[in-house]
C-alpha cells in the first residue's frame, strides 16, 4: 500500500513538472527576450516624453510591439522555401540539441493549432485486446478512423492507430477530462468507462 502511494506520488508529480516545465521555460524566453528588447530601443524611449506616462512604459510598448514585428517577419520568411530549408536546417543542427527543444515545440503547436474539433472525441482503442485512452483525428471515407493514443505522463508523445469502428467505444465525456487521467498516470480512470454514446444510441 505504502509502495503504491509513493509511486503515486512520483508519477503524479513527474506529470506535473512535465506540463509546467515546458510554461516556465517558454516564460523565462520571453522574458529575456523583452529584457533584451527594452535595452536596445531604451535609448529612443528616453527620447520620448509623453507627460502623465511613466517612461518604463513607453519602453516596455515599444520593446514589445518590437518584438511582435519580429515574431511576424520570421514567420513569414519561414513560410517562404527558402526559409523552411534554412529553418530546417538550424532547427537539426542547433535548437534539437537544446534541453527540452522538443517538448516545448510539441506543447506549443498544440496550444497554437486547430484541434479542438479533432481532439474533441475520445474514444477506448482495443488494440491487440488492451485497451487504451484515445482521440480521434480523423474520420476516413472508408470507415477507418485515425486514434492517436497518447503516452503517460508526457501526452505530446503517443501512438497512431487506423482502426475500424468495431476497434472504438466512443465516450461523452470532455477531452480535458482524459488528459487529465493521462497526466496523473491513471488517476481518475473511472470516468471513462461511464456510459459511452455507443451505449447510448
Amino acid at each position: 500500500m505504502l509502495k503504491n502511494f509513493r509511486q503515486f506520488l512520483i508519477t503524479t508529480l513527474i506529470g506535473g513538472l512535465l506540463v509546467l516545465l515546458p510554461i516556465g521555460l517558454f516564460y523565462l524566453l520571453a522574458k529575456f527576450i523583452l529584457d533584451l528588447a527594452s535595452t536596445v530601443v531604451k535609448p529612443i524611449a528616453d527620447q520620448i516624453k509623453i507627460e502623465g506616462l511613466n517612461n518604463t512604459y513607453i519602453l516596455q510598448g515599444i520593446a514589445f510591439l518590437i518584438i511582435i514585428a519580429a515574431c511576424f517577419f520570421v514567420g513569414l520568411f519561414v513560410r517562404t522555401r527558402s526559409g523552411k530549408q534554412i529553418y530546417s536546417y538550424f532547427e537539426q543542427r542547433s535548437l534539437a540539441k537544446l534541453p527540452f527543444y522538443n517538448v516545448i515545440k510539441e506543447t506549443v503547436q498544440q496550444l497554437l493549432s486547430n484541434r479542438d474539433k479533432s481532439f474533441s472525441q475520445v474514444v477506448i482503442a482495443d488494440v491487440m485486446q488492451t485497451k487504451m485512452t484515445g482521440f480521434v483525428t480523423h474520420n476516413h471515407e472508408n470507415g477507418l478512423y485515425t486514434v492517436f493514443v497518447p503516452t503517460a505522463p508526457n501526452p505530446t508523445n503517443g501512438y497512431i492507430f487506423h482502426l475500424k469502428s468495431d476497434q472504438l467505444e466512443f465516450l461523452d465525456i470532455k477531452a480535458e477530462d482524459a488528459m487529465r487521467t493521462i497526466i496523473g498516470v491513471g488517476t481518475g480512470s473511472e470516468i471513462l468507462f461511464k456510459k459511452s454514446k455507443t451505449e447510448e444510441e
